[in-house]
């Protein structure tokens, strides 16, 4: 909203200033510091509201240290996450992109099957919230509506490049750079596959057998896999809220990767130089990204342990719904199991614990583990580490992780 009035005032009135607000770099900025303000001031508010009405969490007895000291710690959290991402968005970015529209159509859905859930543990005392199977139709539904836009909506489209950036020295002896030349904007079911020559694949080629229909029903295949990379990010950051601010600085991280990436992503002169995709109108997601980053470190201030406050599924759904949502967008999602790589570990411990568990009660009559416990932070905290160090340890990995994805930019 910001963005349309001080356009207005410096077409209209040359207002001094007033042009800064076309600088994406600026309003990411001014998104981040405007998020940070927010979760820190709404979030005590909010904490002292869920107190009085005592929204507190309840916590089931799994045995660990520390685990009694958290029941009755306020929860619903999230709530503070999505004002601290939609309000600074609505005010600096440009509401009219179709990719900020679906990071704020992710943050709406999720948010309130999330809230759904929570809502139901708590008000309802039903302890297992929201039936899965209601949650997997959510993510489901997200996944149809995001698949369906960014194959069907015609300002989703890629552009490949014809020739680079040349520089050239003129007769009085200024250095003068040239933009590179690239073909026009194309739709596209390409996408940004790591440590590959060419650093492309086309989902296309996973139907190329259906001939001349492949580019009429490329949706075919698109879709399901939109579906499928949605679910497994939002449960994988749903597992991760397990324990004192270790799904809130793990997403912080993955959002800065993932913000640099949309930049030089969204820019002509970077994705030159790099040699990587180039995604017309993506570099407006830097100022979402920053509202999220800014979000997360800002309900990071209140839920490091001991927690004052805990994001509960209307935080933890969200954060992992935008993070797969907008990593498709910028098609890097081939890069999620390095990027969300915390993610996935808590995923597959979950399956491999449950899997063996299943597979030795049904061949020896009685269930055997590979983990203490899962998630694959409870394990930890059962061989006697404290929440501190291990969320610690899990930061420094995910750093060490985004710091490969970037790698992969040149590393093929």
């Amino acid at each position: 909203m910001l963005y349309y009035l001080f356009d207005f005032l410096n077409e209209s009135y040359d207002l001094p200033g007033a042009g800064v607000f076309q600088y994406i770099t600026f309003r990411a900025a001014a998104a981040l510091i405007t998020s940070l303000i927010i979760c820190l001031v709404f979030g005590k508010s909010l904490i002292r509201l869920l107190q009085k009405k005592q929204v507190g969490e309840s916590i089931r007895d799994l045995g660990l240290d520390g685990q009694a000291e958290k029941a009755g710690t306020p929860t619903m959290g999230g709530l503070i996450i999505l004002f601290g991402i939609l309000v600074p968005t609505l005010l600096f970015a440009k509401l009219e992109n179709v990719y900020i529209l679906m990071l704020i159509t992710t943050t709406l859905w999720m948010g309130t099957v999330g809230f759904l859930d929570d809502y139901i543990k708590v008000f309802r005392k039903n302890k297992k919230g929201l039936p899965g199977k209601f949650k997997v139709v959510g993510q489901v539904g997200l996944g149809i509506i995001i698949g369906g836009m960014l194959y069907f909506n015609d300002n989703v489209t890629i552009k490949d490049r014809v020739s680079s950036a040349e520089a050239y020295v003129t007769e009085d002896g200024s250095r003068v750079q040239t933009l590179p030349v690239y073909e026009e904007e194309e739709k596209s079911l390409k996408t940004t596959i790591p440590f590959v020559k060419n650093n492309e694949f086309d989902y296309q080629n996973l139907i190329s057998w259906m001939g001349d229909w492949t580019k009429d029903y490329g949706w075919i295949i698109f879709i399901p896999i939109v579906i499928f990379i949605i679910t497994a990010v939002s449960n994988g950051a749903n597992l991760t809220d397990g324990i004192d601010g270790l799904a809130t600085g793990t997403s912080a991280i993955i959002g800065i990767a993932l913000g640099i990436f949309a930049y030089v992503s969204g820019s002509i002169i970077f994705a030159d130089y790099l040699n990587i995709m180039y995604i017309p109108h993506t570099g407006e997601l830097v100022v979402f990204i920053a509202a999220f980053v800014g979000a997360c470190i800002g309900f990071l201030w209140y839920n490091t342990h001991p927690a004052q406050v805990f994001m509960g599924d209307t935080g933890s759904l969200t954060l992992g719904g935008i993070i797969a949502v907008f990593a498709i967008a910028i098609r890097k999602e081939l890069l999620i199991p390095i990027i969300c790589g915390i993610f996935l570990a808590e995923n597959l411990s979950v399956i491999i614990q449950v899997s063996y568990f299943k597979r030795t009660k049904k061949k020896y009559g009685e269930g055997r583990r590979i983990f203490l416990m899962s998630p694959l932070h409870h394990h930890y905290q059962k061989k006697g580490f404290h929440e501190s160090k291990i969320v610690t340890r899990f930061w420094i990995i995910g750093i060490f992780l985004a710091v490969i994805s970037f790698v992969t930019l040149k590393l093929r």
